[in-house]
């Protein structure tokens, strides 16, 4: 990369003078020590007024009037407006000012006291350069972002640095000046900001290469989603946004089906239009247009799309599952339709090349994708839940269905996290994650083998890392409107059910922000049943996390595990037991979508059972409660206040279970399915399993 920037700048350098106009456009880049080109060790190459003059060639003259540790307001510490080189600047009389001042300002000494005078002030400092050159162009750049590991980062300087980006917006409103974004570039690269603040020369280049688009207007032509390919489903009954970006006041033409829309990309490059909400339909077209690009995609489906995402339980393919095979065989369907995102390198116990570590930090873990329809050879690929949920919606709407399928085996649920959502709710978890207790040791020690190439890297990466699935899978799909979410993830987080209890609604607030939906239905799996000693507690944790957000919904599958192996190959169940969840709660059938999940447990008095106080747990979804086999209910257990836990008879009773133990005269606590491996067989009228509880009896 050092070589790469090396060589545009010396093909500025050495371009001959003919041709050159005798006025060059003058361009000042005003700021602190990001703008001046600190921290790296060849300034004079690679601070980025010097890669935007690259960038621009030689009909532009870039100055670079930054200066360190400079604030914006006034007051401030070191305030930009009296020193030398602002006044240099207004001197150079350019025909564009490129305005980034304000990370100082997040000192203590500064925006505590004086955020008041923020606005005024740089109104103020836009003022002088208009009058040292009243047809200047303004551009202000929201701030570059601060890294986590910055020393104040939690003591102030996060919330201050996002109420500055705040105050910036409202100047360019005031001003009506051009506003420019530094932060979302670099925001996913924090290893491009190795000392918390300062770009390296590579970040640096993303600055410059912002500038130049603003500048310019080149934003590389017309772009849309990956998602953006033939066959691609989008979701009916919603409004359908068609978005990309272009160069600055390209003309888009976009033609979906007969119906056609016009706009233009605006200063930032991006467009956008909006279709009306569409019924389902299939075979049709989409072209994309301005005068230099034409996109064009067939067989276009209107229908019901879904994402699945998780672990490797949900990656577990068709073609490994009980009953796969067959099932791909007669799986044929047009509309049936997946978006299989797949990895380059899987995270198995070996250490990566240097090729794939180097990639892996770079956001590039996941192949190109392409919207495929359901057949015997493309089947076999697909999550085999993810598939079986798929076959159940389409069979009982009639609609075309799309999977987004994106899940990775281990990952553990911060990874799927955004980067703001953990920084604001969650920071602990961002410090030093391959020494981090949040995560699960397993998870860590297999990051560490997989990136030991370069084990020195202190910035590294790894899919297992927080944010990092979300940052290079879930952000290059950009926004897309989506039914709702399929989610199976756990086992890389049940070693701290208690962590994973502030995560999962973490996720799920992360995830409806994205796809700009408050209410979007999130539907998750309970983990199986595996010889493992903390599974039942985080079972137990996943039922109560239903209670945690609205329009969450949770398919047990403790019925279908597998003792030694975490990967049981019973999916089918799992993905109807989805369904059925969304049938219910999203497309209106009668049907129960859950099995039973504990609402009480009491004790009644003066009822006695052979001379034992009995306690009476009552169910939701509790119709019909009958064991899976035989005619013994297996599972419940009673305890007193010793808490020693005793097997329980149980009496069927309706929807209530009435429990009693020889050896528990006053029982205090009750569970079920508390064993790793459970055979615990509760079900109701629906054959769906009861869920693992604890409780505490009233």
């Amino acid at each position: 990369m050092r070589r790469f920037l090396l060589a545009i700048v010396a093909s500025v350098l050495i371009m001959p003078s003919w041709g050159t106009p005798a006025k060059k456009i003058k361009v000042a880049c005003i700021g602190d020590s990001i703008t001046y080109g600190a921290a790296i060790e060849d300034r004079e190459h690679f601070a980025y007024p010097v890669q935007l003059q690259a960038l621009l060639g030689g009909n532009y003259l870039v100055g670079n009037f930054g200066q360190n540790g400079a604030t914006l307001l006034k007051k401030g510490h070191n305030p930009y407006d009296k020193l030398k080189v602002c006044e240099q600047a207004r001197q150079f009389a350019a025909d564009v000012y490129v305005i980034h001042l304000g990370v100082n300002d997040t000192d203590p000494r500064d925006w505590p006291n004086y955020r008041d005078d923020f606005v005024v002030d740089y109104l103020d400092l836009i003022a002088s350069f208009r009058e040292a050159n009243p047809k200047a162009r303004i551009i202000i750049a929201l701030l570059s972002p601060l890294a986590d590991r910055h020393y104040r980062f939690m003591s102030g300087t996060k919330q201050w640095h996002e109420d500055i980006q705040e105050a910036i917006k409202v100047v360019a409103e005031t001003a009506g000046c051009e506003l420019i974004d530094f932060h979302s570039p670099l925001y996913p690269y924090p290893w491009h900001i190795p000392d918390a603040i300062h770009p390296d020369e590579v970040g640096y280049g993303m600055l410059a290469q912002t500038v130049y688009s603003a500048i310019t207007g080149d934003y590389g032509g017309l772009s849309v989603s990956p998602l953006y390919t033939d066959n691609m489903v989008i979701q009916r009954r919603r409004p359908i946004v068609i978005e990309g970006t272009s160069n600055a006041g390209d003309k888009v033409t976009v033609k979906l089906g007969r119906k056609t829309l016009k706009t233009a990309a605006g200063l930032d490059g991006k467009w956008s239009v909006e279709f009306p909400s569409m019924e389902a339909a299939t075979g049709l077209g989409l072209t994309i247009s301005t005068k230099d690009t034409v996109l064009e995609y067939s067989n276009i489906a209107i229908g019901e799309l879904w994402l699945c995402s998780g672990q490797s339980n949900m990656r577990f393919r068709l073609s490994e599952a009980d009953g796969g095979p067959e099932a791909a065989a007669a799986s044929a369907d047009p509309d049936l339709r997946f978006f299989n995102q797949e990895c380059y390198w899987e995270t198995y116990d070996v250490s990566w090349p240097e090729s794939a570590v180097d990639s892996v930090k770079n956001l590039l873990y996941f192949r190109p994708a392409k919207w495929e329809t359901a057949s015997p050879k493309t089947s076999l690929r697909m999550s085999a839940v993810g598939y079986w949920f798929a076959k159940e919606l389409r069979d009982s709407l009639k609609v075309p269905v799309g999977i987004i399928h994106d899940a990775v085996g281990g990952s553990p649920a911060e990874a799927w996290i955004d980067r703001n959502t953990l920084e604001w709710k969650f920071p602990v978890i961002l410090k030093d994650w391959i020494n981090n207790d949040f995560i699960q040791g397993w998870a860590r020690e297999r990051a560490a083998k997989n990136i030991s190439y370069k084990r020195g890297d202190k910035f590294a990466r790894h899919p297992y890392e927080p944010c990092y699935l979300f940052e290079s899978a879930i952000l290059p799909l950009g926004h897309p409107t989506i039914a709702g979410v399929l989610w199976y993830q756990g086992e890389s987080n049940a070693h701290n059910f208690e962590a994973h209890e502030y995560l999962f609604p973490l996720l799920v607030d992360s995830w409806r922000e994205w796809f700009g939906n408050p209410e979007l239905p999130f539907y998750y799996v309970q983990l199986s049943s595996l010889n493992r000693p903390s599974w039942p507690w985080f079972r137990d944790s996943q039922r109560r996390l239903l209670e945690s957000r609205p329009h969450l919904g949770m398919a047990v599958s403790s019925d279908l595990g597998d003792p030694t192996d975490v990967h049981y190959k019973d999916k089918k169940p799992v993905g109807e037991r989805l369904a059925r969840l969304a049938l219910s709660g999203d497309y209106g059938f009668d049907l129960v979508p859950s099995g039973p999940l504990f609402k009480s447990a009491a004790a009644p008095v003066p009822e006695l059972v052979e001379g034992h106080q009995p306690v009476v747990v009552t169910f939701e979804y509790g119709e019909g409660l009958k064991p899976s086999e035989g005619t013994e209910v297996i599972g419940f257990e009673l305890a007193g206040k010793d808490r020693q836990f005793h097997k329980a008879t149980c009496r069927l009773e309706g929807d209530r279970a009435v429990l009693f133990a020889p050896e528990v005269k006053n029982p205090v606590y009750v569970r079920y399915a508390w064993e790793p491996y459970t055979r615990a067989n509760l079900v109701n009228s629906a054959g769906l399993p009861a869920s693992t509880f604890l409780a505490q009896v009233e």
